[in-house]
């Protein structure tokens, strides 16, 4: 009886201990750098959409490569320099940043005939061309941006930006969107498309604005698409979202924990597929 239990045990641990570790490289901006950074929210998140994923599935192991305010080109570009190492599963996470900075989006042609930097397909080209080199049997998963309101950095108000719901240099940030559904399409690559999904549009990125009535000067908690329209001093006002205001994101664009948990949800259906 005692072999037998001590046999049933033996097994049992080397079941436990020979399940093989999935290693995760997560590609991104700053959605992705502040899941180990949340005293740069403030503490207003807790938990980030990398560590919610890893609680889920235990056997996977995350690496950060989040850099705040970085787009496509910028990881293009240093895509040498960064140490990415080998992995079974590379998320790409980029885009929101291209849009307000300006960049072309380009087209389907730029990323098949490898054209370079100068535009968000051919950024993309190249770093995709990178993951498969590390490992050619990986699996690559594309995250498109989600639509983002107006920003407003929570320790530097004059660190501000418009919403989604107007363009910016003549490009709607769905077009940043659609390029990244369509480099999935062309390269047969699972895309989570976070832009069109409704729990994550615009109405619900946060609750209220807090601003001064442009009549009264008093503080009203305007709502989305009213706030908008209403004028905010960064430099006399008061941060328009206090804590009250959190919703999908704590500050207009950085996903809160209820938005993180939106998207890890998201990332967990998919990264299961790949696990051994």
């Amino acid at each position: 009886m005692l072999i037998k239990t001590f046999i049933i045990g033996a097994l049992f641990l080397f079941s436990f201990t020979s399940q093989k570790e999935t290693v995760w490289v997560a590609i991104g901006d700053s959605i992705t750098y502040l899941n180990d950074h949340p005293d740069e929210t403030g503490n207003r998140v807790s938990k980030g959409y990398l560590s919610r994923v890893t609680a889920e599935l235990p056997n996977l192991r995350y690496i950060n490569q989040g850099h705040n305010g970085w787009k496509s080109s910028d990881i293009a570009n240093k895509i040498e320099d960064l140490g990415l190492v080998k992995a079974d599963v590379y998320t790409v996470f980029l885009g929101t940043n291209d849009w307000w900075g300006g960049r072309p989006v380009g087209n389907i042609d730029d990323y098949k005939n490898n054209t370079g930097t100068n535009s968000v397909f051919g950024s993309f080209r190249i770093i995709v061309d990178k993951i498969r080199q590390l490992n050619k049997e990986a699996k690559i998963v594309l995250i498109t941006p989600m639509q983002r309101n107006d920003f407003v950095y929570l320790s530097d108000a004059t660190n501000n930006a418009h919403g989604s719901y107007k363009d910016k240099n003549g490009q709607s940030l769905e077009l940043f969107a659609n390029a990244v559904i369509a480099i999935g399409k062309l390269e047969n690559i699972p895309v989570i498309d976070l832009y069109h999904d409704p729990l994550l549009d615009l109405k619900h990125m946060v609750n209220f604005k807090r601003l001064k009535d442009p009549r009264s000067g008093k503080y009203v908690n305007y709502r989305y698409p009213t706030f908008t329209t209403i004028p905010f001093d960064p430099k006399n006002d008061e941060y328009p979202y206090p804590p009250k205001a959190i919703n999908i994101t704590y500050d207009g664009l950085h996903p809160s924990d209820k938005g993180n948990e939106i998207i890890a949800k998201k990332v967990i259906n998919v990264i299961r597929q790949a696990l051994p």
